[in-house]
């Protein structure tokens, strides 16, 4: 029973200025949102017009069963290696060129993300351009943030390049007359007018823009500045941690067990022990059964005050001018090594802490510090909620770095710790799969199927999911892992809340009042004015969510002025698709935020000027190619 005096239109944009400040203030998973936005829609339904059946259309749209179909053939794609050997190559070409580094890093990853999903194409590219970036004595920040613009920009190439463009034409099919979705290739002109437009500024003006915040050959120790919290001790010929095995040692520090004085359980659990140093040899803490004796030395990390406390107490003597640094972890053989993590947003760590995540138990890893969002969090990890987009530096070992790189719960961002699970040689780090071919003809079949018209997208993707599996070219196990699916949560559930927006008149009400700004403005501005608030709003509430809510008010607005509905679809599509200004605004964003170094201000002053640019070269695009 509805409330007299309040309309559901009211009701709808309550509900969706709710959603809003949740995908800003980020105090629920984006995902988590959406389903709540599906129940709100439900329980509110005598204002929002939308029944159960209503709101969890948005599971069997087309646009999301394309998006899981397109996740799972990129997943066949990356299997064969071959994105990852091309990266190799390129490597190995840009003979210590920065300006060369950065031409093949923006050249080979756009192009690709037109084609697979752009999340993968990063993650492969992080290590290698990080480890590029050494090469050619070059600040990783430089390389870092036009990889992420270059695969955002790459998207706009074809309908299959992301999520947004695979929403807009189903809008297309359902919201203009005479319309059966858009073509493969019916953008892809202005799509390279764009990514021409966007390379050329990354290569001139964006270089300039970018700041080098992780200096050329870093040392990760004074990157997460942990030199208070890293020491090498030396082991007295009376202290009570002579004879102890070392993992046993550390055990006891982990649980305030007595190591032989009264006093000694104060560690408060917060010190590991990372190394055992010996006549030039080196054993790697915590889980080595290597007894320690008088005068080794232990390297060990915790915060200063518990470091401090195990020195007094332990009969440790702390060694001066003895810094502990990469060297100390990479310079000895053992099968510890330093490496930075990115916790990718498909990670089932996200939202657990470190403890619970087993990193130590279960991996032998040790996670020393946390860059999240600009901050370094050296304290209280053990504690520390995890959340996309944080950047570890963990002491781990070869094996779990393949474990992570598998399991995709872990993005190890450091090339040459990834080099030392196999030789230099190319073929080895990077083998091509026997089912290379096979793949890459059946990603080619979907894309000319669906571009001759034989088939529908959706149909034509699936049908390749199918014929990946049955090549052998995906498991079916790996081809669910491929899936974001709280990108497909967060799509199923905005859906319904653009289809309540139209039952209530809410998206006509927007539409009235965007049309009024024709009576000031040409249309040509009012098409402008689309891009703009469309890019601005894909920055702060995800791309997916934007889109949704304005390709109905854009076509409707269209309409009423008697304008090209096609064509303000496709600038909310394109504007929807570029999201520069925030790390938040895409996902490959956050997957380089940490990496880089990056502070959230660095977006905007880069990312600002190139959405304004585009903004301008999409509005006259769509006019020259379309008509208005």
């Amino acid at each position: 029973m509805t409330v007299p005096g309040v309309s559901g239109a009211t009701v709808v944009f309550a509900l969706i200025l709710a959603a809003l400040v949740l995908f800003v203030t980020e105090a629920l998973p984006n995902d988590v949102t959406a389903i709540g936005v599906i129940a709100a829609l439900v329980l509110l339904e005598p204002w929002t017009g939308v029944d159960a059946r209503s709101a969890i259309s948005g599971f069997a749209n087309p646009a999301t069963v394309t998006i899981i179909a397109m996740y799972m053939l990129s997943a066949g794609i990356q299997n064969t290696g071959l994105v990852r050997r091309l990266g190799i190559h390129l490597a190995d070409r840009v003979g210590g060129s920065e300006f060369r580094a950065l031409v093949a890093t923006v050249c080979t990853a756009g192009p690709l993300a037109g084609f697979i999903n752009n999340t993968p194409v990063v993650a492969v590219f992080i290590p290698m351009i990080t480890d590029l970036a050494a090469e050619t004595r070059t600040s990783p920040s430089k390389l870092l943030l036009p990889l992420s613009y270059a695969a955002i920009l790459g998207g706009t190439l074809t309908v299959i390049g992301t999520s947004t463009n695979i929403l807009a034409s189903d809008f297309a099919r359902l919201l203009i007359d005479g319309r059966d979705g858009i073509g493969m290739f019916e953008f892809t002109g202005l799509g390279l007018v764009v990514f021409g437009v966007g390379i050329a500024y990354l290569l001139t003006i964006g270089r300039r823009l970018i700041p080098e915040r992780v200096p050329v050959d870093a040392d990760p120790i004074d990157e997460f500045d942990l030199e208070d919290n890293l020491a090498m001790m030396r082991v007295r010929p009376d202290s009570p941690v002579v004879g102890r095995p070392l993992d046993e040692l550390d055990a006891a520090l982990g649980t305030d067990a007595a190591l032989g004085t009264d006093a000694a359980a104060g560690t408060g659990g917060d010190v590991r022990i990372l190394q055992l140093r010996r006549d030039g040899e080196a054993y790697a803490g915590p889980d080595s059964a290597e007894p320690v004796r008088a005068e080794d030395r232990l390297v060990v990390h915790g915060t200063l005050q518990a470091i401090n406390r195990l020195r007094e107490t332990a009969g440790l003597g702390q060694l001066l001018g003895q810094d502990v640094t990469e060297e100390t972890f990479e310079g000895t053989d053992t099968d510890g090594t330093l490496a930075r993590a990115l916790v990718p947003d498909a990670s089932g760590y996200v939202g657990e802490t470190i403890a619970e995540t087993g990193l130590a138990e279960y991996h032998d890893t040790t996670v020393l510090a946390v860059r999240r969002e600009g901050e370094l969090v050296r304290t209280g990890l053990s504690e520390l909620s995890l959340r996309a987009g944080d950047l570890l530096l963990v002491r781990t070992t070869p094996a779990s770095i393949r474990y992570f790189t598998d399991a995709g719960d872990l993005l190890v961002a450091d090339e040459t710790a990834v080099d030392r699970l196999a030789s230099a040689d190319a073929a080895t780090i990077a083998p091509i799969s026997d089912t290379a071919p096979a793949a890459v003809a059946i990603m080619a079949g979907v894309v000319g199927v669906a571009a001759l018209g034989f088939l529908p997208i959706v149909i034509a993707a699936l049908a390749g999911v199918f014929a990946m599996v049955v090549t052998g070219c995906l498991r079916t196990a790996d081809a669910y892992d491929a899936v974001s699916w709280n990108v497909v949560f967060l799509l199923a559930g905005v859906i319904p809340l653009g289809l309540a927006m139209d039952r209530t008149g809410g998206a006509a009400m927007l539409s009235e009042l965007l049309v009024s700004t024709a009576d000031v403005l040409p249309l040509l501005a009012v098409l402008f004015l689309f891009t703009v608030v469309t890019g601005l709003l894909a920055n702060v509430i995800t791309p997916v969510a934007t889109v949704v809510l304005m390709i109905p008010v854009a076509v409707d607005s269209a309409a009423r002025l008697g304008a090209n509905e096609f064509a303000f679809l496709l600038a909310v599509t394109f504007a929807g698709a570029t999201s520069f200004m925030t790390p938040v605004g895409y996902q490959t964003n956050l997957m380089v935020y940490g990496p880089g170094g990056y502070r959230f201000g660095d977006f905007l002053r880069v990312g600002g000027p190139l959405q304004l640019l585009l903004a301008v070269v999409t509005t006259v695009g769509i006019a020259v190619g379309w008509g208005l």
